[in-house]
Order: C-alpha cells, then structure tokens, then sequence
C-alpha cells in the first residue's frame, strides 16, 4: 500500500461521523437517507461523508432505479490492519519484556537479570 493510500483511509476514519456509517454499513447495504437518519445533519452534509469514504474505496455507491443502496468496501481495512499489526507485533514485544523484568524482580533480583 502506498503511504498516500494509506493517508487517504486514516484521513477518513479520523471522523466519528464517517467511522458511523462504517459500523452502519457493517450490518449491511442501505441507502443514504436511511445512513442519514441517526445524524443530525443535512443530506448535503452527509453525501460529502459519504464521497470521502467512497475517494478512501471504504464504500461503494450504487443506483437501482430511485434507490442509491450504499455498501462497505472492508479490503482497505484490511489493509490498514496489515500496517497496524507491526506495531502490535512491537508492543506484545515490549510488553513481553516488561513481563520478564517484573518477574525477575518478585523473584528478588535487584539487576533484573536472569540466571
């Protein structure tokens, strides 16, 4: 994934309002006005949510007759969870080691160092 890739999704899941509609749109398609009920805001407002997470390919649009059904899209978050999981792999680690000090420490080794 491309960093400016990657900047477009986080850029779009930064809103609580757009991560909504992703949880929304997780039980399944819908249509704008119906994403649109829970918010207190325009239709306009909610299309320019609605176009960010479409450019981010978090959403995709469609139109049968006069319903414009809306869906998630979840391989960009797979994606983002790709980039995330070096940094869990990070911290399992550094917490692991901490397990490790503090368990050498109750064992009462005042270095912290292992025999």
């Amino acid at each position: 994934m491309t960093p400016d890739r990657l900047s477009g999704i986080l850029s779009a899941l930064a809103d609580p309002t757009r991560r909504a509609i992703l949880a929304r749109l997780s039980e399944g398609e819908t249509s704008v006005t119906e994403l649109a009920e829970p918010f207190n805001m325009s239709m306009p407002a909610v299309s320019k949510h609605l176009k960010v997470l479409e450019k981010a390919g978090l959403i995709a649009r469609g139109r049968e007759a006069q319903w414009r059904p809306c869906r998630l899209e979840a391989g960009p978050l797979r994606e983002v969870s790709d980039w995330l999981e070096h940094y869990r792999r990070f911290w399992d680690q550094s917490l692991d080691r901490l397990e490790d000090y503090l368990q050498t420490l109750q064992k009462g080794d005042p270095n912290g160092t292992r025999n």
